[in-house]
C-alpha cells in the first residue's frame, strides 16, 4: 500500500509537467492525452473529465460560479450553452476556454423529468400489432401536444436560420425538402465530435415506421445530400468518415436523420436497441416483398425502453402484465 510521503512524491509531479503537444483526444473530447516533460525525461499525461460531484454545497454553486457563459441557440424551450469553470488565464481576458457544455430545458415537464431522471430499462418487442394498436395512436397524441413546435419553427425559418448548413429552398421540392443543421448536443468545435440533424419538411413520416418501398429513391437522394453538403461544410472530413442512422423511438415524432463523425463515441444513443443504420433501413426495404406501400409497419422492432417512459408504463408494461407482450428472443 502507497505511504503518504509515496503519494506526496507522485502528487508533485502533476505540476512539473511541462506541455509540449497533443498526442490524442477522444471520449467526444472528454479524453485528452498529452505528450511532454517532467523533470527533463518524457512523460504522457492523460486527462479525462471526472464525473461530477453530488455533493449538494458543490452543486448549489456550481451554475453561478461558470463564467463566460455563451448561447448557442435557443429555440422554444430548449437552450444549449458552453462555459468556463476552468482556471482564468492571465493572458486570456476573454476566458474563451470553454470547458462546459450545457443545455437547459426551460419550462420543463413532468415528461422531461421523467426522460432525464436515472431509471431502470426493458427490451421489447413491437410487433405490427402493437404498433398498430398502441404506439401508433400513442404517436397521434404525442404530435397534437404541442411537442413538435420547435421542429416547425426551424423547417419554416423561423428559428436556429443562422445554424442550417445546408436546405432545399422551402416548399420548392415538395416531399423531397428537407434541412441539415447541428444537433444541439454538439460544441460545434470537436469535428471527431459532430453530429447532425437532417429534418425533412414533410410531416407524414413521423418515424422509421412510415417509411416504405416507394421511398428508397427519396432515401438514396437525403443520403447523398446529408453527406455532401457535410463534407463540403466540414472540408477536414471525408466521406467514409461518416454514418448516418435514425433512432427507434425517436425523441419527436417527425422524421429526421442522424449524421455523425465515425469517432463518435458510441453512447446509449447509438447503441443496439436505439439506433438503426439508414443503409440497413434501405437494404431492409428492398428485401421485402410486395408492391410500393410495403413498409417497416410491417415487421417486429426490438428495442429497449426507460422504465419511466410513457411507452412502458402506458403500453408495454400493461401489455406485460396481461401476459400478451412478445418476449425478446
Amino acid at each position: 500500500m502507497a505511504t503518504q510521503e509515496s503519494k506526496s512524491r507522485a502528487e508533485a509531479l502533476i505540476p512539473k509537467f511541462q506541455f509540449e503537444r497533443v498526442l490524442n483526444q477522444d471520449e467526444a473530447g472528454r479524453r485528452i492525452t498529452l505528450y511532454g516533460q517532467v523533470d527533463s525525461q518524457p512523460a504522457l499525461l492523460i486527462l479525462e473529465r471526472a464525473p461530477f460531484p453530488d455533493a449538494e454545497e458543490y452543486l448549489c454553486v456550481l451554475p453561478a460560479n461558470l463564467r463566460s457563459i455563451t448561447n448557442l441557440g435557443h429555440n422554444d424551450i430548449y437552450s444549449w450553452f458552453l462555459a468556463s469553470g476552468g482556471p482564468i488565464l492571465e493572458d486570456n481576458e476573454n476566458d474563451k476556454f470553454a470547458d462546459f457544455k450545457m443545455s437547459m430545458i426551460w419550462p420543463c415537464t413532468d415528461k422531461h423529468v421523467k426522460k432525464h431522471s436515472k431509471q431502470g430499462y426493458r427490451s421489447v418487442v413491437e410487433t405490427p400489432e402493437i404498433y398498430r394498436d398502441k404506439v401508433r395512436p400513442f404517436m397521434q397524441t404525442n404530435r397534437e401536444e404541442g411537442r413538435l413546435n420547435w421542429v416547425y419553427n426551424i423547417i419554416e425559418g423561423r428559428k436556429e436560420v443562422e445554424d442550417v448548413i445546408y436546405r432545399t429552398p422551402l416548399g420548392r421540392d415538395g416531399e423531397e425538402g428537407f434541412l441539415m443543421l447541428p444537433n444541439l448536443h454538439w460544441d460545434r468545435k470537436t469535428i471527431d465530435a459532430l453530429h447532425l440533424l437532417g429534418i425533412v419538411e414533410r410531416r407524414d413520416i413521423w418515424s422509421l415506421r412510415d417509411l416504405k418501398k416507394k421511398h428508397i429513391p427519396w432515401l438514396r437522394h437525403m443520403k447523398t445530400k446529408l453527406i455532401d453538403a457535410t463534407v463540403k461544410t466540414y472540408p477536414q472530413i471525408d466521406m467514409d468518415q461518416l454514418k448516418l442512422f435514425c433512432h427507434y423511438h425517436p425523441t419527436y415524432y417527425h422524421f429526421h436523420i442522424h449524421v455523425v463523425h465515425v469517432m463518435l463515441e458510441a453512447n446509449a444513443t447509438q447503441s443496439v436497441g436505439k439506433a438503426v443504420g439508414l443503409d440497413s433501413i434501405i437494404e431492409q426495404l428492398e428485401s421485402m416483398s410486395g408492391d410500393d406501400e410495403t413498409g417497416m409497419d410491417t415487421i417486429s422492432l426490438s428495442y429497449t425502453l426507460g422504465e419511466a417512459s410513457d411507452l412502458w408504463t402506458e403500453i408495454f408494461e400493461p401489455l406485460k402484465k396481461s401476459g400478451r407482450a412478445s418476449q425478446p428472443q
